[in-house]
């Protein structure tokens, strides 16, 4: 009997090298594989692990091209809440309130929402939001502000709001506009995202040039449309809107002025510095526990501690990740690569 054929790899498997390794004792116990680029100031690569052509879904790492995409419609918001429009945030008081008061600028209230109802991302947000008595709910969900901001660009641009999450919504066309314009990515695919809104695939390099591009622009290291430069300052100046407390996007845009970092789910994470170089990476079993560490690694690569006001201290502990055993620290996570390739 003929043995059946090996089934030929995933496109997004092909090529997948080691990110990340779990420490246990003097073991390690499992191992991360996917794709990382580091870039330049200039664009050139300095550090390719996997395959960074590859094709990949980029998640909550595209919001600050949506937000882009809606400047560039006619929204007009705050730094504050601008950088609750680019955020997964984690459902705290000032989130919510936040996300409510940009729906209330435009004339419209919680119903006019149509992300998928969830409890606040993070763990004691979502502790503290069951104890009132509240369960799923659309403001809640950690999209919400970048639901309410694409609704209050509906109303300054004249769109339909019921319809704003179609692919072939004016806004959503923006949006694609806008990932192509600075990711340099041809002809996207679609689909749609966890929150119910489109979303474009782009591949990690072009993942990273569209944040090195951001940061560049919001620091006055390259010339940038206002609109790019006003993403990138609203993100770095209001880090706590973009995610939240203990959170790895936040901390490292905490510990590195200037920088914009936005996660995604399923492993996928980008940053750009404010001299224009960036990182971009996808791990392949879309894990979170590695990603701190991958992150913080990526970033020592692209020059964070030279930043002006950097604090290593602070980048180090976005990347102490400790595996426990009865309850004590007995290894680490650890990203597979350092400082040598750069």
């Amino acid at each position: 009997m003929t043995p059946p054929a090996t089934p030929a790899p995933a496109p997004v498997a092909r090529g997948a090298v080691p990110l990340a390794e779990v420490v246990r004792g003097d073991l390690v116990e499992s191992v991360h594989l996917g794709h990382l680029v580091v870039l330049g100031p200039g664009g050139e690569v300095r550090l390719a692990l996997g395959d960074p052509a590859t094709t990949i879904w980029p998640r909550s790492s595209a919001k600050p091209l949506q937000a882009l995409a809606m400047l560039r419609s006619g929204l007009d918001l705050p730094d504050r809440l601008l950088a609750l429009a680019a955020a997964s945030h984690s459902g705290a008081p000032e989130h919510l309130a936040g996300a409510r008061e940009i729906l209330a600028g435009a004339g419209l209230d919680e119903s006019a929402l149509r992300n998928t109802p969830d409890l606040p991302l993070g763990r004691a947000e979502a502790r503290a939001w069951q104890e009132a008595g509240r369960g799923p709910e659309r403001i809640a969900q950690n999209c919400s502000g970048k639901h309410a901001a694409m609704l209050a660009t509906c109303v300054a641009a004249g769109w339909d709001t019921a319809s704003y999450l179609d692919p072939a919504h004016p806004l959503q066309r923006a949006v694609r506009s806008a990932v192509v314009a600075l990711t340099d990515d041809d002809e996207p695919l679609g689909t749609v995202d966890g929150c119910g809104a489109p979303l474009f695939s782009t591949t990690v390099l072009g993942l990273a040039r569209s944040f090195g591009r951001l940061a560049a622009a919001g620091s006055g290291a390259a010339d940038g449309d206002a609109d790019v430069a006003r993403v990138a300052r609203a993100m770095a100046g209001h880090p706590e809107m973009v995610a939240g407390r203990g959170r790895e996007d936040t901390l490292v845009m905490t510990a590195v002025p200037g920088t914009v970092a936005k996660i995604g789910a399923d492993g996928v994470c980008a940053a750009g510095l404010p001299d224009g170089s960036a990182v971009a990476f996808k791990i392949l079993d879309g894990g979170d526990r590695p990603r701190p560490a991958i992150l913080a690694a990526a970033v020592r690569v692209a020059g964070a501690a030279d930043v002006a006001g950097a604090d290593p201290a602070a980048l180090d502990a976005v990347a102490d990740t400790p595996v426990l055993g009865g309850g004590a620290a007995v290894g680490a996570v650890r990203a597979a690569f350092g400082t040598a390739g750069a």
